[in-house]
């Protein structure tokens, strides 16, 4: 079995000069670094005190994996010959509070629109997202269901 290791640094940037001497006296602000890439400035979600422009865990995670499927699904519609001209995905994500403040995700269903070239590809385009669901190292890690509901339609461009 081959090891992947993945390094990077969040530096929390909220201090506003008293620490967190106080729950509300701190920005939930931080900044993820991965040497060599852009920056991502982070924030707790605006429920949690945090900056609603910027992202927040839960939106990553629920980005990372649907970036991690669309990325196994390309892969498996190159190698059996179906052409992908497009692919958009609205991933939503339910997640849950317990009163004490715990919370964990219940679920997040993957809703990608693809075009496929012609219509002879639709059937096993669909097909492939079950593949691609049991290859994404994302959804494989994690304890909650990750439904998917795909769309595919034949590209208005042919």
């Amino acid at each position: 079995m081959k090891q992947h290791n993945y390094v990077a640094t969040i530096t929390w940037t909220g201090n506003r000069g008293s620490g967190t001497d106080h729950y509300k006296n701190y920005e939930r602000s931080h900044r993820i670094s991965i040497d060599g890439k852009a920056e991502i400035e982070g924030s707790s979600d605006p429920a949690f005190l945090g900056d609603p422009s910027k992202h927040n865990p839960e939106e990553l995670l629920l980005a990372s994996l649907s970036s991690c499927h669309m990325l196994w699904y390309l892969h498996f519609c190159s190698v059996n010959k179906i052409i992908v001209e497009e692919y958009i995905d609205h991933a939503t994500a339910i997640m849950l509070e317990e009163e004490n403040g715990k919370g964990r995700f219940k679920e997040v269903t993957l809703n990608p629109s693809v075009r496929v070239k012609d219509s002879t590809m639709i059937a096993q385009a669909i097909e492939l997202h079950k593949k691609a669901s049991e290859y994404c190292f994302i959804a494989n890690s994690v304890n909650f269901p990750v439904l998917h509901t795909p769309n595919v339609s034949i590209s208005t461009s042919s």
